[in-house]
């Protein structure tokens, strides 16, 4: 029986790391590398009742969500203003800003996704309150791409101009500032970040951009008819210590995804832990560039 709130998409239970692999490897080798390669993304969530809401989305709360959602372009614009003494180097265009926005914990209508499907577990493992189910979602982006008719290849932050140009859209800004948008120009679209640092690299990060900002992101699928690019595998509240085990095993933990001293220092907190849980999991450092709610 499928989670409340999510009987349209297809659910599958999973017990262990093995079974989710063997779900999610493709059944045929891919035509042009003649190798098994997957064409979807993952996120894992600390919840199996909770949406595809956007760090935007959340912002003011969720029950309602997208309160704040007409405040992205001031938020954004902010973030500009006082992050330049703090930038390593400057960033080439308003798109890689509004990545580093999204790293670095600003709320955005960017929804973080990993290429991995163990990274996305691994978020899912240790996101939400300890005695529920968990999920990862999986996402076919290319299914999605073929919808809005547009290239089978995520898009580079120098690409996203000319996509908005050819649907009658001047840039991110006049983005931002249109409460609504019509058919010709609505998308949905993966977006690869640059390489801002060690974590997006370490956690295989990659980005769906939306232009609407007024729906969770399954709803938006569900209404382009698209609910069928969704898949959840739903690891159950008694097997998600044993997962989370099976990934310390893999060594497919903070010290992995986060390389600082900041993963090494949680994951020892966690990994010498009762139960291997983590009371400080919620700890904003280590909440950038992550895979999770």
């Amino acid at each position: 029986m499928a989670t409340k709130g999510f009987d349209d998409i297809e659910e599958i239970r999973v017990e262990s790391l093995g079974q989710l692999l063997d779900l999610v490897t493709p059944d045929e080798h891919d035509p042009a590398s003649g190798r098994i390669r997957d064409t979807s993304v993952y996120r894992g969530s600390g919840h199996a009742e909770w949406p595809l809401l956007t760090s935007l989305d959340r912002l003011g709360g969720t029950n309602p969500p997208h309160t704040k959602a007409h405040l992205e372009e001031h938020i954004l614009r902010n973030f500009i203003r006082y992050s330049r003494p703090f930038l390593a180097t400057q960033p080439a265009n308003e798109w890689e800003l509004l990545v580093a926005a999204q790293h670095h914990g600003v709320p955005t209508r960017l929804l973080d996704w990993s290429y991995s499907p163990l990274i996305a577990a691994h978020f899912a493992t240790l996101a939400g309150p300890a005695d529920t189910d968990k999920v990862v979602w999986r996402l076919n982006w290319r299914h999605v791409h073929e919808h809005f008719e547009l290239p089978p290849f995520a898009f580079l932050v120098q690409d996203l101009d000319a996509m908005l140009h050819a649907r009658g859209i001047r840039s991110l800004g006049e983005l931002m500032g249109r409460p609504h948008v019509d058919d010709r120009a609505r998308f949905i679209c993966m977006l690869d970040p640059p390489a801002l640092d060690d974590r997006i690299i370490a956690q295989a990060a990659t980005f769906t951009i939306c232009t609407d900002k007024t729906r969770s992101f399954e709803q938006t699928l569900r209404d382009e008819g698209l609910a069928c690019a969704l898949t959840r595998y739903l690891i159950p509240k008694e097997r998600v210590n044993y997962l989370r085990d099976q990934l310390d095993l893999c060594a497919l933990d903070e010290r992995k995804l986060f390389p600082d001293l900041d993963g090494v220092a949680a994951q020892l907190r966690r990994y010498y832990s009762p139960s291997g849980e983590d009371a400080e999991s919620s700890d904003p450092s280590l909440r950038r560039a992550s895979v999770e709610d």
